[in-house]
């Protein structure tokens, strides 16, 4: 792939990147997608090595394929010198990638808010414990704990039901709030009632509470016990398995590597998905959470558009524009409560990778403070868990370190020789 030269290059191969795969390639581009998975359908469509991917997930995939695409599985970008050049890790061979469009279809991560106890082994976020699962974890027999806010909550809990685990889930927000958004969403997409059907009718054996949170996780050698706040009242729940998050969050290390411009944590976009940077356009929740329909949609637009259209159609303008508007009432009512942060004691762990506790960090320090008076957010996750890393630095990822060393020592091939040099 060493000086490989693509039209467009799309990274992240979820349903939006899917989507801008097959807009791109079937207007005659030369498309080639990358992802860090060993198979393309994005956390969304994840599946146990072996087994079918879901149908929808299938029907993307050959959509892309059959529309000439090609994939890159195991791979991510590292680094780069602007949007035309950059250095991808495919499964620890590092090469240099150039491209004439780029679009960013890199998801979402979880927020993970900290609290006593979240670095326990057996604590994890509620999608990284759906992701174990799906690698092949078995949770017949144990006790869970899933603990979050939004719609995640409900795939997640029906998975772990599936899997013979007696359930408690804890929703942060109220009865009324969760149930007035999803009457909604049900009226302005009809389909979505049978998804919320199959996953509630999967879970109906779980202890279901709102207003309730994870106030700590106590243990050993690993978690064996939450303390709960529901309601007004503390419980205390014997569990082997925490999942533990207050929703998603838009993943944009390598939006701000390029120096793309944020709105609200999410990268900023036009209305033809176009980023602040000439020739990189982004897709899907990396723009704003929203689900994989509303992703779809931006992504067939910003495929498109990097291949050259002008502006979508009236049909994808209007569906963009209801994906975007559900995208804001899903921030706005599932926004993390102030008494989360509330948990938070002067031993807590901040940035796990560093062992950085909360009384080592000043009131009001803003996240350049924090990155140059403690080690907080200058771990191997570069402030993905922790929230504070303010800016983006290669290498992007946890790439192998001894080829990403020997490509930079190259004179010829680096695109980014110098420019990160100290």
């Amino acid at each position: 792939m060493s000086g490989r030269r693509v039209d467009v290059l799309v990274v992240g191969a979820g349903p939006a990147g899917l989507a801008a795969a097959t807009a791109a390639a079937s207007r005659g581009r030369l498309v080639l997608v990358v992802d860090q998975a060993p198979q393309p359908g994005g956390q969304i469509w994840r599946h146990r090595d072996g087994e079918p991917a879901p149908a929808r997930a299938m029907t993307a995939i050959d959509a892309a394929t059959k529309a000439g695409a090609t994939f890159a599985a195991r791979a991510s970008v590292i680094d780069a010198d602007g949007p035309a050049r950059l250095l991808i890790d495919c499964d620890g061979h590092v090469e240099e990638l150039q491209t004439s469009a780029l679009v960013l279809a890199t998801g979402a991560v979880e927020r993970l808010l900290p609290f006593p106890g979240w670095t326990l082994p057996g604590a994890v976020g509620v999608g990284g414990l759906q992701a174990l699962v799906k690698a092949g974890l078995p949770l017949a027999g144990t006790r869970v704990v899933l603990s979050g806010t939004g719609p995640l909550l409900l795939p997640v809990a029906a998975t772990a039901a599936r899997s013979g685990a007696t359930l408690t889930v804890l929703e942060q927000q109220s009865f009324a709030r969760v149930a007035g958004f999803g009457l909604r969403a049900i009226a302005s997409d009809p389909a979505r009632l049978g998804d919320l059907v199959a996953y509630r009718a999967a879970a109906r054996s779980a202890a279901w509470h709102h207003d309730a949170w994870v106030l700590r996780a106590e243990g050993e050698e690993r978690v064996e016990r939450v303390v709960l706040r529901i309601g007004a009242r503390e419980l205390t729940v014997a569990c082997d398995w925490l999942g533990a998050a207050s929703g998603l969050m838009p993943r944009t290390d390598l939006a701000r590597l390029l120096g793309c411009t944020l709105a609200s944590d999410a990268i900023a976009v036009d209305a033809r998905q176009a980023t602040s940077i000439p020739g990189v356009w982004a897709a899907g929740e990396c723009t704003g959470v929203k689900g994989d329909a509303a992703g779809a949609v931006e992504g067939m637009i910003a495929g498109a558009c990097a291949a050259g259209d002008d502006a979508p159609s009236r049909k994808l303008a209007r569906a963009n524009a209801s994906g975007r508007a559900f995208a804001r009432r899903l921030a706005r009512t599932f926004a993390p409560r102030d008494e989360l942060r509330a948990r938070v004691t002067p031993g807590t762990i901040i940035c796990r990778c560093e062992d950085v506790r909360a009384g080592a960090l000043g009131d009001g320090w803003t996240a350049r403070q924090a990155k140059l008076w403690s080690r907080a957010g200058m771990g191997v996750c570069q402030g993905t868990v922790c929230g504070f890393a303010g800016t983006s630095r290669p290498p992007l990822g946890s790439p192998h370190l001894g080829a990403w060393a020997a490509q930079l020592a190259s004179p010829t091939t680096s695109p980014t020789r110098g420019m990160h040099d100290s």
